[in-house]
């Protein structure tokens, strides 16, 4: 997420780029940790940007989008717009019905990380997938999903066309199940799931600012 926050700054905006309760530090962590836990610091960081901006728009990727989607959700006309990538609202990976049983028993899993196309990148994504925290994803899903008609506000949504970690399936749902009158959808065609580090980072990075842009 570091180069995106780091281009929105370039021009001049505020930016918070929050590191999430669980994340940054080793899988077992994560584990302690559940989606309100990692809600909230993005609500700490909404309330920051919220009492020095006039207006204020979140972007995420992949479970960051979800939260930016409970985000809009819950703040309604307090949030000006948002720009979210292969967002997941759905564990529809064919393994997904085993996460209830594996996640009560086991504590990880082998690791879903690294889903770049581009040759020599890495998110440096944890080598194992805490399940416990996947089980709180899951949780988080059903609530945005249940709520998404109360995303109102103006929506761009870009998601690969090839995305091994998130099914296309997920936008699909977005895109239909927001109540946003102002929204558009991009589809990469030359990158896997972690978009903003891939081939299409730079028109990721740029089809935000003409967004944001366009609607300050």
């Amino acid at each position: 997420m570091r180069p995106w926050a780091e281009h929105l700054a370039e021009q001049g905006w505020s930016v918070r780029l929050p590191l999430l309760p669980g994340h940054g530090t080793h899988w077992r962590d994560a584990n302690k940790t559940t989606w309100h836990q990692w809600y909230a610091e993005i609500e700490r960081a909404y309330a920051d940007l919220r009492g020095r901006c006039d207006k204020v728009f979140a972007v995420g990727l992949s479970m960051g989008a979800t939260l930016v989607l409970r985000l809009a959700e819950v703040q309604g006309d307090g949030l000006s717009g948002i720009v979210i990538v292969n967002p997941t609202v759905s564990m529809a990976r064919r393994d997904a019905f085993l996460l209830p049983v594996a996640g009560r028993i086991l504590t990880n899993f082998p690791a879903i990380g690294n889903d770049i196309k581009k040759p020599g990148m890495s998110e440096e994504a944890y080598d194992r997938t805490p399940l416990r925290a996947a089980l709180s994803l899951k949780d988080l899903q059903r609530v945005v999903r249940a709520e998404l008609s109360k995303v109102t506000q103006p929506m761009l949504l870009l998601h690969s066309a090839d995305d091994h970690v998130v099914p296309p399936v997920n936008s699909a749902i977005v895109y239909a199940g927001v109540g946003s009158a102002d929204k558009q959808e991009i589809v990469l065609a030359d990158s896997y799931h972690v978009a903003t580090l891939d081939h299409d980072a730079e028109k990721i990075f740029a089809e935000s600012v003409s967004f944001i842009r366009s609607r300050l």
